[in-house]
This record gives C-alpha cells, structure tokens and sequence, in this order.
C-alpha cells in the first residue's frame, strides 16, 4: 500500500510539473514572446529567408513603435494570404501616425524630409519604387503604420496594400535564434 502511494504520488508531481510548464509556456507565448520564421527575400539582406526570430509583444503595450523598427504584424486582407492561415508578415516601419509619406524617384519624404536609411545597403536601391514608378503620396491616420521591406524591389509592402493598422501589430522582432552564425539581438536603425 505504500508502495502504490509512492507511486500514485510519484506521478501526480510529474503530471503537476508538466501543467506549470505548460501554464508558463502559454502565459509566455500569448503575452510576452513568440517565435517567427522569416519567409521570402523581402527584408534581405539584414534577415534572410528561412531565419528565425523571437518577437517582443510586451514593449508596445507600455511603447509605440518607432521608426526603424522592424515589426511582425498580421497580413492585411489584400496581401493573399488565406484567412484560415493568419500569416504574419515581418516589414520595417518608415512612417509614423499622422506623417505624410511621399515616394518619388526613388527616395522616400517623410513630411517633406528625405529619409537617410543607413540600414538599407546601396545594392538594395528603391528598385522599382512604386507600382509603374509613379509618385506616391499618403497622409497615415491616427493608428497607422506605413512599412515597407528592406529588399523594396522584392517587397510586397504598404505601397502595395496600404498602412498597417496598430491594432494589427504583434511585436517588434527582438532577437534572431536561428541559424547560429547569425544569433543576436535586432539592432536598432539610427536616422
């Protein structure tokens, strides 16, 4: 009989064990971090396709996000991305809520201020700049996010679909995990 209860007690703290871990896991995942993989050459060369990322989904709860940044955030309906896979797309913020973005010859204006973007090497020029290479201009509302790829020929990206709405944000990628030659921190983007 004391043997059984050894046993029985044995396994209640394995199963106990388990349900913490797993209560901590779920708590971690749906409000403080998650994993992401990088899928397609849209932001090459800074993040390659197949890496992988942990995203930081406390920050933006206490912090906007910043230009620079580079974020996860929920596929817009007019990206084609099927509703019942809930893609998640990985762009770098360029504007800001409220700000004017213009686009033409290949240069990106906030509110009428060239963009210096150090992150982007000069091999990724524009490429394209917008669909038939025609001037761009947007007025963002008050919780919206334009983002574009850093690879912008090869980017499908608020030029496309338009801004990202806050509510659609995720987080900011933090740290990359994977492959292991290239593990570390996200820098930030200085301008």
């Amino acid at each position: 009989m004391k043997l059984l209860r050894l046993i029985a007690r044995f396994f209640l703290d394995i199963i106990e064990t388990v349900v913490v871990a797993m209560a901590i896991f779920v708590i971690i995942y749906l409000f403080l971090i998650q994993p992401h993989q990088i899928n397609g050459n849209s932001m090459w060369p800074n993040f390659l396709d197949g890496e992988y990322l942990l995203t930081d989904k406390f920050s933006y709860r206490f912090n906007d996000p910043r230009r620079g940044d580079v974020i996860i955030f929920r596929a817009p309906p007019s990206a084609r991305c099927p509703l019942e896979l809930q893609c998640d797309f990985v762009k770098r913020i360029v504007g800001l809520p409220q700000e004017t973005i213009t686009i033409q010859e290949g240069e990106i204006l906030v509110n009428g201020t060239t963009l210096s973007e150090a992150y982007l090497p000069n091999e990724t020029a524009f490429g394209t700049g917008t669909p038939g290479n025609k001037p761009f201009t947007l007025r963002l509302g008050e919780d919206e996010y334009f983002v574009l790829g850093d690879n912008r020929g090869h980017s499908s990206d608020s030029r496309g679909w338009g801004p990202v709405p806050a509510e659609n944000i995720v987080g900011r990628a933090w740290v990359r995990y994977w492959p292991p030659q290239r593990v570390g921190f996200i820098a930030e983007a200085a301008y």
